[in-house]
């Protein structure tokens, strides 16, 4: 724990799993495999984009930062999850429970932040095209990864930091498969409505103002789109950021849903149901809509998927 929380409860106890031993261990293979389904989605849209020299643009390079963050994000919470699944006890201690929640909204900011960046490319590269390579350098573009890690991060500590200096000195027990800010503000010892609104803030900032910068980066693409004279050319121009606002459109969705609507306990079910969707999901999702809606991107993965046929046929 912090320095300065004096707790006598040392460990979190998760509710939200199946008792039963043949559900327990349907649940696990489910999240196993989703889980691996993730993975390797993300791998191959990684590794496609490094192998490939035509992919190395600012577009993909964002998508590239996205398709990491978006696995280490899973990765906060489901190993963790997997091994409580089939445990008796469903436990995670209180040290771990703030590095999971540290790490959970760190990096689910960050994928926040990353889709803004690929508005502000998408807006740029279609209203402003002949100034495009002058304003999207490689140095604004790493700035802009790197910008988004560290605002994430630093977001997270603060609603990490306020949440575990409150007293836990009784319930621990969580109805939730993780660590949950919205439930552990429940068992607190202590009034929390200062660091209720603090999360409300930090939800504000992390999902309702960056979707508010797309929409209107999306506002001036669509008016820009309208002017092009063919059908065919406001068709191809649109293609080129339709993938990202079906990603957008389900993140955002997901996470706001969970996350600013009022608290209240007949809202529980539904938000654990959509933190798993949020969670398992748009990481799984986001690989599939990018590679079957990108043509640069699926020629790119056909030529690794023949390379790696013929690297196997000739050793």
């Amino acid at each position: 724990m912090i320095p300065g929380n004096h707790s006598a409860v040392t460990e979190f106890v998760f509710l939200a799993f199946p008792n039963s031993r043949q559900v327990q261990a349907l649940v696990f293979i489910a999240m196993l495999l989703v889980y691996i389904a993730n993975f390797l989605g993300n791998l191959l849209i990684i590794v496609a984009i490094w192998e490939d020299p035509h992919l190395h643009t600012p577009m993909y390079f964002f998508l590239w930062s996205l398709s990491i963050t978006e696995f280490c994000f899973t990765t906060s919470v489901v190993p963790q999850m997997l091994v409580n699944v089939l445990q008796e006890k469903k436990s995670i201690t209180v040290a771990g429970c703030g590095a999971q929640m540290f790490f959970f909204i760190a990096l689910g900011s960050t994928d926040s932040f990353l889709l803004v960046a690929m508005a502000y490319d998408r807006y740029v590269a279609i209203c402003h095209p002949l100034h495009y390579t002058h304003i999207m350098t490689w140095q604004r573009c790493i700035w802009l990864v790197a910008a988004s890690l560290a605002l994430g991060g630093l977001l997270s500590m603060e609603i990490a930091v306020l949440i575990f200096h409150l007293p836990f000195n009784g319930a621990n027990q969580i109805e939730h498969f993780f660590c949950d800010v919205n439930q552990l503000l429940t068992l607190a010892s202590a009034n929390t409505d200062f660091e209720e609104i603090a999360q409300f803030v930090g939800s504000i900032l992390i999902l309702s103002l960056p979707f508010l910068f797309i929409a209107a980066s999306y506002i001036c693409i669509i008016r820009t789109i309208l002017q092009i004279p063919s059908t065919k050319g406001r068709l191809q121009t649109f293609n080129t950021c339709s993938s990202h606002l079906m990603v957008v459109l389900l993140q955002y969705g997901c996470g706001s849903l969970v996350y600013l609507h009022p608290k209240s306990r007949q809202f529980d079910k539904m938000d654990r149901l959509l933190s798993l969707v949020y969670t398992f999901g748009s990481p799984i999702l986001n690989p599939i809509i990018y590679s079957l809606r990108n043509k640069e991107l699926k020629d790119a993965i056909r030529k690794l998927s023949l390379k790696a046929k013929l690297e196997v046929r000739d050793s």
